[in-house]
């Protein structure tokens, strides 16, 4: 199921919605169907230190390497 981020042109909200084939479209603050849908951010793909560093702790945890580049691997 998609998330969409939705602007309201009857109350100036944006708000993201969870859509299914049977949502019905409507703003949540104001009732209004007058909907533009909006181009979403994507999510980030895990570059970040903070996140690199979590995902190369679990492995450490479960005595795998996966998370570490071939250079890397030696050290261990």
């Amino acid at each position: 199921m998609p998330l969409y981020d939705y602007h309201c042109k009857a109350c100036d909200e944006t708000f993201e919605l969870l859509v299914r084939s049977d949502t019905r479209l409507v703003c949540p603050k104001c009732g209004s169907e007058d909907l533009e849908k909006l181009v979403s951010l994507t999510a980030p793909q895990g570059k970040t230190k903070q996140i690199i560093q979590r995902a190369r702790a679990q492995a450490n945890k479960e005595g795998h390497f996966s998370n570490f580049s071939k250079s890397e691997k030696p050290k261990f």
